[in-house]
């Protein structure tokens, strides 16, 4: 997936609420989707409470979800979601502090 998927990704999901609410509801509606083939009724369920949850932290965002705009974002949000455990988990990459500028007197 390209990376200014990834960055554009991020640049709609800057807000703490909306990322805790996508950290929930995306493995929500990713786990729903086998579970269907065992129990439709709790698949169903996971489904629209992980919807649920996208859509309220766009509104702590004050913007649309990224899919609005192309499809391609519905496999997008996973990848992001995989992406920043596998960073926290020490698996994927450090980005460096940024430098600030010295001030010399």
């Amino acid at each position: 997936m390209a990376e200014s998927f990834i960055d554009n990704y991020k640049a709609k999901h800057k807000h703490p609420m909306n990322r805790l609410t996508h950290s929930i509801g995306i493995p929500m509606i990713v786990l729903s989707l086998p579970l269907f083939f065992w129990n439709w009724r709790w698949a169903l369920v996971l489904f629209i409470v992980g919807w649920i949850l996208q859509f309220i932290g766009h509104a702590f965002e004050g913007n649309q979800p990224a899919f609005f705009q192309n499809p391609l974002y519905l496999l997008v949000g996973p990848l992001w979601l995989l992406k920043r455990a596998a960073r926290v988990l020490g698996f994927g990459k450090e980005h460096a502090p940024e430098k600030q500028p010295s001030v010399h007197r």
